[in-house]
């Protein structure tokens, strides 16, 4: 029998959808195959992606702590400096220093000395036109910073970079609130015992390191967190240095511009803002051309930034900013100098207070010596000659009414050649020869023989006067010999005198300094100053007391009503007797009308006066008087170079002349106080024909001949003058 299920296929239910094909798998399976081969070259890439990643990380980690760190570390620095920072009412004025103002004899300031501070201003106080200028050129993005602008950082070292410096060299990119920070030298303040000067303490305010300047900007960003922009603002505007002495905006407002800074018009605010980079070569009062270039910088940025319109850019820089005429004659030049000098050193070079001096200073008189000395000087002068000039104008009681120490006349704290120049006096001196006779009782028409003269002078040999002129003139009188300047009669007089007697009479007219011991003595061999001549001319003047030249007329502390302290000088004692001043006085009008000084003339004015002229001419004078004012003018070279032409009557004279024709305008010739010798109103009321014939006395040659003449006279009854 046969198995009826072999070769059948066993019973299985049809499959209800077809097999997938096994090309599909092996396929769909092959991509993940081949992902899973790329781990063999992962291990070196994840390697330096995880360690890209770490680093990163552990950058992160650190700036953040470390950065976290700093901004704790900056903000308790701020905190800190906060702390220290006083009220601002305390930091308005900063000055180390007081000032002078120097007011003329009518009450008008003429000049300013010390750190002078005009008070207090606020930035809502000054004008418009100064608070924006001195924005749009200082900090243009002062109200929208911190404290410190890291976009203005970057710009100045970028143009530092440029133009070959160091990144802190030159342009800082400082803020105003920075550049307060430093006015305030950070809190460091000025302590004498610490400091070797105030110039090392300023000069260590300045410095600008690398850490200085992170100093400098965490101060500013406490000032920034104390204080409002606007008060920022007030200190910047008060304790800036703005040239010429002058410490915060009112004070440079009153010192160019003669007004205060609520007043100011856009182009002054422009000037005042310019000049904040380089306050003393900006300053106008050093050369305004190069100020208002500055200013108009100043007001173009001004139109840049919205402050002006277009219109009002081109109004300011057609219209720029005028100097008061305080400031245009710079300060009081010469006469402030010796007013500062004269005065106690504790209230003037070295004050800590703010004072006031009242002067004896015209300041129409000076604006007439000045531009007497210049007109001469571009008329008469060679162009490119180095020769020098000073004047002298004071009244009879020594009170100086303009001082001129150079042809440079806006200038301040320079040499001064009328008080510092000691200059041989030449026949200026002749006068005190005579002054000395005429008190002994002679007369001016006393005669004395003009004649060769040869003295043996112990220790030196003999010597031999000479005139000008090489020439002699025989029998003169005394007021001759004056008129003509003639050498050998004064040297005749002093030596009858006594030449201590000579030297005493000058020496108590007030010519200081050392004497010449020989018989040089009188034709004028010693040295004076120009002041210390043109005062003792005031003491004949006078009637013959002297002088004390002055220029302070009292001095008192800002706000105080009453003086600390007067004049120092005036008339003093008498040195001659009135009469024999007068006479003197007659003879050296003689001098201006008949005589050396002819050129002196003017205005129908009565002149009293003295050329005088110095060996090899290395110095020429001429000092005079007219009943209102007396007047000295020295002419020479600095370093003794004889003068080329020159002589006491011809420069020095019409000097002397332009300047005195200036002074006196407006004004009635009033006669000199002068006497007329009796015999000369006896000889001119007896005609020449019945006047007596009798001798004339001379001045005896010796002193034993003077004291025979006054026992002849005292026996004979006096003289006659």
């Amino acid at each position: 029998m046969s198995d009826s299920r072999k070769g059948k296929r066993p019973l299985v239910a049809d499959r209800r959808y077809p097999k997938k094909k096994k090309t599909a798998k092996p396929a769909a399976r092959k991509a993940p195959a081949k992902l899973r081969k790329a781990p063999a070259r992962k291990p070196s890439r994840n390697i330096f992606v995880r360690l890209f990643k770490w680093i990163l990380r552990l950058v992160w980690w650190i700036t953040w702590r470390v950065g976290l760190t700093v901004a704790a570390g900056i903000a308790l620095a701020v905190g800190y400096f906060w702390t220290t920072l006083p009220d601002v009412d305390e930091l308005l004025d900063g000055r180390a220093r007081g000032s002078v103002t120097l007011l003329d004899g009518e009450g008008n300031r003429f000049a300013w000395r010390g750190d002078q501070f005009g008070g207090v201003v606020m930035a809502s106080t000054v004008s418009p036109g100064l608070k924006n200028a001195v924005i749009a050129i200082e900090d243009r993005r002062f109200y929208r910073h911190f404290g410190v602008s890291p976009r203005g950082v970057a710009s100045a070292v970028r143009i530092n970079l440029r133009e070959g410096r160091g990144p802190l060299q030159g342009h800082g990119g400082s803020t105003i609130t920075q550049q307060t920070a430093k006015l305030l030298c950070l809190g460091v303040v000025y302590d004498p015992a610490e400091w070797e000067s105030e110039a090392a303490y300023v000069s260590d305010c300045r410095r600008g390191s690398l850490q200085r300047k992170a100093k400098e900007a965490v101060y500013a960003m406490a000032m920034e967190a104390k204080y409002s922009k606007e008060e920022i603002l007030s200190i910047y505007l008060n304790r800036a240095y703005m040239g010429a002495g002058a410490y915060g905006a009112e004070a440079a407002a009153q010192r160019y511009f003669g007004k205060p800074a609520a007043t100011l018009t856009p182009a002054e605010g422009a000037m005042l803002a310019g000049l904040l980079t380089a306050p003393s070569r900006l300053a106008p009062t050093s050369n305004l051309e190069r100020s208002r270039d500055r200013a108009a910088t100043v007001l173009r940025l001004m139109g840049e930034q919205g402050y002006l319109s277009r219109a009002e850019v081109a109004q300011w820089q057609e219209n720029p900013a005028s100097l008061s005429p305080a400031a245009r004659r710079n300060a009081g030049g010469y006469f402030a100098d010796w007013v500062m000098s004269t005065g106690p050193e504790f209230f003037t070079r070295n004050t800590t207070e703010d004072v006031i001096i009242r002067t004896t200073l015209d300041q129409r008189l000076q604006r007439a010596a000045e531009d007497a000395l210049k007109q001469v000087f571009e008329t008469k002068v060679r162009e490119g000659s180095k020769a020098q000039a000073a004047i002298v104008v004071m009244s009879a009681d020594g009170a100086v009414r303009a001082m001129v120490g150079g042809r440079e006349t806006q200038v301040a704290g320079v040499f001064n050649r009328a008080i510092q120049a000691q200059r041989q006096t030449g026949s200026a001196f002749k006068p005190f020869v005579y002054a000395a006779a005429l008190e002994l009782g002679y007369s001016p028409l006393d005669f004395v023989d003009d004649e060769p003269l040869t003295l043996d002078i112990p220790g030196s040999g003999r010597w031999s006067p000479r005139n000008y002129t090489n020439t002699y003139s025989g029998r003169v009188t005394l007021t001759k010999a004056l008129a003509d300047s003639l050498n050998i009669p004064a040297v005749k007089v002093s030596e009858s005198m006594g030449r201590d007697l000579v030297r005493r009479v000058a020496t108590d007219f007030g010519i200081d300094g050392a004497m010449a011991d020989g018989p040089a003595l009188a034709l004028g061999a010693s040295e004076s100053t120009l002041l210390d001549m043109t005062g003792a001319y005031a003491g004949i003047l006078n009637g013959g007391s002297s002088v004390t030249p002055y220029g302070l007329i009292d001095l008192r502390l800002r706000g105080d009503s009453e003086p600390l302290m007067g004049t120092g000088g005036g008339i003093r004692e008498r040195v001659i007797q009135e009469g024999a001043a007068k006479e003197l006085i007659w003879m050296m009008e003689k001098v201006v009308s008949e005589g050396t000084g002819q050129r002196a003339q003017f205005g129908g004015w009565q002149i009293a006066g003295k050329t005088g002229t110095t060996q090899a001419a290395r110095d020429a004078w001429f000092i005079g008087f007219t009943a209102d004012y007396v007047a000295g003018v020295w002419m020479g070279y600095d370093d003794n170079t004889p003068l080329t032409g020159v002589t006491g009557g011809g420069l020095p004279t019409e000097i002397w002349r332009e300047t005195m024709a200036r002074v006196h305008e407006g004004m009635s010739p009033r006669p000199l106080p002068l006497q007329v010798p009796e015999r000369a109103v006896r000889q001119a009321q007896t005609p020449a024909q019945q006047a007596p014939q009798s001798r004339q006395p001379e001045v005896p040659r010796t002193t034993e001949g003077l004291i025979e003449t006054l026992l002849r006279d005292i026996l004979g009854g006096g003289r006659d003058r």
